[in-house]
């Protein structure tokens, strides 16, 4: 669960409806505030800014400058309608850009992207697997595995959130990409080929949730797997 800090011009008005009401949906802890000076100091407590440019680009942009100037590492995610997009250059120093349209699970994925970039270390360690994002290789109790690009990028989406449910739409979504328009069929076919290379003994590691999908489950039982 990610520390959200949610900068909109809306904050703290008389509406009870959030800024941005896909991140109520999620499980990210959200606190919201309005575009002043203050946002320097709460944006150092957080994992990642959601920054509201929809109706006003130069207060977005002066925030902007304002987190640069006070030395703040925080990703910033800007939030902009379509016709926004045009202003933005690299002298914003935002992490990512989402259209107002996105729903819960495009909000979800953009933040655990940015705070997953911000992992300076790039190695996932769980259950006896290791991944090194940096030299794209996996190993498992130090075998190394012979695993093609997919199956490395589902391995480690999996691993790097340990115990987390995630249906096999979610993981097309993520996994593959939103340009991918193959069935959900592909992801069960591609975990069952990473059963095969983790071998009979550490299948369990990806466990089945039934009628909901799939988790890495490194405390599990082997029998647990499905």
């Amino acid at each position: 669960m990610a520390h959200v800090l949610s900068v909109s011009p809306r904050a703290g008005t008389d509406s009870s409806e959030p800024a941005f009401p896909a991140l109520a949906l999620l499980a990210h802890s959200v606190r919201e505030m309005r575009p002043d000076a203050a946002v320097v100091t709460e944006a150092g407590r957080a994992d990642v800014v959601v920054l509201d440019g929809r109706s006003d680009l130069a207060a977005a942009r002066q925030m902007c400058r304002l987190l640069g100037s006070a030395g703040s590492e925080t990703p910033v995610l800007l939030v902009l309608g379509e016709g926004g997009f045009a202003a933005v250059n690299p002298e914003w120093g935002v992490r990512d850009i989402m259209l107002d349209a996105a729903g819960p699970a495009e909000f979800d994925a953009r933040i655990r992207l940015a705070v997953r970039t911000d992992d300076t270390t790039g190695v996932v360690s769980a259950g006896g697997l290791v991944i090194d994002e940096a030299s794209y290789q996996a190993t498992l109790n130090n075998r190394a595995l012979d695993l093609t690009y997919t199956e490395f990028e589902l391995l480690k989406y999996l691993a790097q959130h340990p115990g987390r449910v995630f249906s096999r739409e979610t993981l097309l979504s993520d996994v593959w990409g939103y340009d991918y328009y193959g069935g959900t069929r592909t992801v069960d076919v591609h975990v069952r080929r990473l059963r095969a290379k983790l071998g009979s003994e550490n299948e369990y590691l990806i466990g089945t949730v039934r009628n909901v999908g799939y988790r890495f489950s490194p405390d599990a039982r082997r029998s647990d797997a499905g």
